[in-house]
């Protein structure tokens, strides 16, 4: 009988989910055998984290995927911009934003229900709520009504209907500083995004500010660790600086799989390779990963000629470099069909899967 593993990687990511259709009530399954689901930890924050848990969540809907996933997210709180930036300084709430888009993509998406098309729904205007997103406004009137954020997030989970969890890597109020190459040091997320200049390190402040419940757990009994992809300073690095994170991560028996950014960062990451993501996490925290996933094909010329006058480029990749830095590269085809260079969610979704069950 044909397997999987004899099968090209796009190819058996294609087999498995036509095989995995066919499973029917495996969730009952199961349960009846007493079989552990699958236990995946994703990190990081921004637009990437979400994209991530989109394609999961399809996976883990009975009716189209795979039951038998527990999912994880790990959420940076280090966000001081837009309307969570807003909401720190004048109510002193934890920055909900990241938070709420996890919470939306867990739950299948902007547009699955209408409570998730409210939780994304953003004021327009100049003046008094304009800006806010009203999913931000229900988590810090939650924080404020339960006396915790972390119980508010959870309370909001269920509203969603979300399929998995989403945890803040801390509840303590954090701020990032970045150390830059000339020396200088830029405090906020905000403000290094607009700084310009070569970061050298990051790092929290407070420093290692403790997790929260349960997260050093999900990282120990985790099957895969997914970090990233996203801002590399200001979305990934944040959560793997708080304190015990990157010592589960170098305990954990868990695939530790870096999805590597498409593009560079203007003002983050001008310039560098994958080779350079991939030493930046090692020089913060340790040898922790196991593997990176990149993406094997090309975007179009008119898209990439787009993207070059904004300043971004595609992050270049060199597998022997990679392999000589002790990382596994897998590749595969990732990218969302259209004119816009992004991450396909399913696809990254299957890919990561694939290794958690079968390895590398």
């Amino acid at each position: 009988m044909l397997e999987s593993s004899e099968l090209p990687l796009d190819e058996a990511l294609e087999w498995d989910a036509r095989k995995e259709r066919r499973t029917g009530n495996r969730n009952e399954l199961l349960q009846a055998l007493d079989i552990r689901p699958t236990r995946i930890v994703a990190m990081g924050g921004g637009t990437g984290l979400p994209m991530v848990l989109r394609g999961l969540a399809r996976r883990a809907d009975p009716k189209l995927g795979d039951p038998g996933l527990d999912i994880t997210a790990v959420v940076a709180m280090s966000d001081d911009g837009g309307s969570s930036g807003r909401l720190r300084r004048t109510r002193g709430t934890l920055p909900p934003g990241d938070v709420r888009n996890c919470l939306v993509a867990l739950a299948g998406g902007k547009g699955t229900s209408p409570l998730s098309e409210v939780f994304q729904y953003r004021f327009a205007g100049r003046r008094g709520l304009a800006g806010h997103a009203v999913g931000n406004l229900l988590i810090a009137a939650l924080a404020e009504l339960k006396g915790d954020f972390l119980e508010a997030v959870r309370v909001s989970g269920e509203l969603l209907g979300v399929k998995g969890r989403v945890l803040p890597s801390t509840t303590s109020p954090v701020q990032l500083v970045a150390q830059m190459e000339d020396r200088t040091e830029v405090v906020g997320e905000r403000n290094i995004s607009r700084a310009h200049g070569r970061i050298s390190k990051v790092l929290l402040s407070p420093r290692s500010p403790p997790p929260v419940d349960g997260l050093i757990e999900s990282i120990r009994t985790a099957d895969l660790i997914a970090i990233g992809p996203g801002s590399l300073y200001s979305s990934v690095m944040p959560n793997l600086l708080v304190d015990g994170v990157a010592q589960a991560l170098c305990e954990s028996r868990a695939l530790k799989v870096m999805v590597a950014n498409l593009m560079t960062q203007p003002g983050e990451t001008d310039g560098m390779d994958c080779l350079d993501h991939v030493r930046a996490v090692i020089d913060h925290v340790g040898p922790v990963l196991d593997a990176v996933l990149i993406n094997g094909a090309l975007p179009s010329e008119e898209a990439a000629k787009r993207y070059a006058l904004k300043g971004q480029f595609p992050v270049r990749v060199d597998r022997r470099a990679l392999i000589s830095a002790g990382v596994v590269p897998v590749e595969a085809d990732l990218l969302k069909e259209g004119s816009r260079i992004r991450h396909d969610s399913r696809k990254v979704a299957r890919c990561l899967l694939k290794m958690a069950r079968s390895g590398l």
